[in-house]
C-alpha cells in the first residue's frame, strides 16, 4: 500500500481525494495539508519517513513558488503528482522540470487521479494528455546538446532496452554506451534538468521528443 500527501490549500480538494484514497484501498493518506512547510515539519517531528507520492496543488496560496515546492519534495524523497486546473502551461512546466512526476488534472474523474497516484508509486512515467500538452513544442526546457549516438542511446535506453541490449543494437561495446549514458546525465544536470533514474531519463528523452509520448522509440 503506498503512501500518500495531500498538499492543497482547499480542503474541500483534500477531503475528496482523502475519501477517494480510503475506498481504493491501495492508498493510505498519511498526510492533508495546505502547504510545504507544514508537511516537512510534520515529518521532522514524526521522523516518519517519506510519503511515496505527494498529490500537489499547483499554486498554494503561501506565497511559494512550484519549483521550490517541488524541489523541497523531491529532495525529501517523495514523487510528486501536480493536480491543477492545468489552465497554466508555463507553471506545469516549470513543476515537471523541477522533477515531478506528472500532473493530472483538477477535472480528471478521481478514478484519473488514484490511476496516476498507483503509476508514480509503482515508479512509472506518467504520461497522459495534461503531461503532453504541457511539455509538447516547448522551448523552455533547455536543450542538453546531445550527440547523434548519444540520441541514438537514449532512445533505445529510455524505450525499456537492457543496456547490454542497446550496445548490442548500435554494435558498439557495452563499456562505450555505458559513457554515453553517463555523459547523457551529466549534460542533463548541465542544463536544470537531473535524470538520476531511468524513469528520468524516459522522461527527459519525451520531452525532448527522442522517443514517443507513449515511451516508444521515436521515428525521428
Amino acid at each position: 500500500m503506498s503512501r500518500v500527501a495531500l498538499i492543497d490549500d482547499h480542503e474541500s480538494v483534500r477531503l475528496g481525494l482523502e475519501a477517494a484514497c480510503a475506498r481504493d484501498g491501495a492508498q493510505t493518506v498519511v498526510f492533508s495539508g495546505s502547504t510545504v512547510v507544514s508537511y516537512l515539519e510534520w515529518r521532522s517531528a514524526s521522523s516518519v519517513p517519506p510519503a511515496d507520492v505527494v498529490v500537489l496543488d499547483l499554486t498554494l496560496g503561501d506565497g511559494t513558488t512550484v519549483t521550490e515546492n517541488v524541489r523541497s519534495l523531491v529532495t525529501d524523497g517523495a514523487s510528486v503528482v501536480i493536480h491543477s486546473v492545468a489552465d497554466r502551461p508555463a507553471a506545469v512546466r516549470e513543476a515537471l522540470a523541477a522533477g515531478a512526476a506528472g500532473v493530472v488534472s483538477k477535472s480528471s474523474a478521481l478514478d484519473d487521479v488514484l490511476d496516476a497516484i498507483r503509476t508514480v508509486a509503482d515508479g512509472e512515467a506518467l504520461n497522459n494528455v495534461e503531461w503532453a500538452s504541457a511539455v509538447d513544442g516547448d522551448r523552455d526546457f533547455a536543450d542538453a546538446q546531445l550527440s547523434s549516438r548519444e540520441r541514438d542511446v537514449l532512445r533505445l535506453y529510455a524505450a525499456g532496452l537492457p543496456l547490454k541490449a542497446v550496445a548490442e543494437r548500435l554494435g558498439v561495446a557495452y563499456s562505450t554506451a555505458k559513457e554515453n549514458i553517463t555523459r547523457i546525465r551529466v549534460k542533463y544536470v548541465e542544463v536544470g534538468r537531473p535524470a538520476p533514474t531511468k524513469v528520468d531519463l524516459l522522461r527527459r528523452a519525451m520531452e525532448d521528443g527522442i522517443v514517443a509520448a507513449d515511451g516508444a522509440p521515436s521515428a525521428h
